[in-house]
């Protein structure tokens, strides 16, 4: 049986990956932006750096033998970011379309192609 997704109408598709530059829409940390770090499609989230910062205490461990507290970027849902279109520097929705055979992802307000 399949694991039904967080708040996803899609699957586990999402309409950002990996080093895309994408601004908050939502939330404290509105307006920021910042560089897609991790995406989770399974559970419709996404690290944003610098975005949404939580204090984390770490338990001593080889590589670190200190431990302590520090501070690393939280998950956050996918539906709160949008991606920076290209050419305006705005947030932007995206589009799928087939361009040379290939499907891509184009922003809906410049038309300009993401990858």
């Amino acid at each position: 049986m399949p694991r039904p997704s967080a708040g996803s109408h899609h699957g586990d598709k999402l309409h950002v990956k990996k080093g895309d530059t994408v601004v908050v829409l939502r939330g404290k940390h509105k307006g920021a932006t910042g560089k897609v770090l991790l995406a989770l499609p399974r559970d419709a989230k996404v690290v944003v750096e610098g975005v949404n910062l939580v204090t984390k205490h770490v338990k001593p461990s080889a590589s670190n033998p200190q431990g302590g507290i520090e501070q690393r970027e939280g998950a956050l849902h996918a539906s709160k970011v949008a991606l920076v279109d290209p050419e305006s520097g705005k947030a932007t929705r995206v589009r799928k379309q087939i361009v040379d055979g290939k499907k891509v992802r184009v922003a809906v307000k410049s038309g300009k192609v993401i990858d």
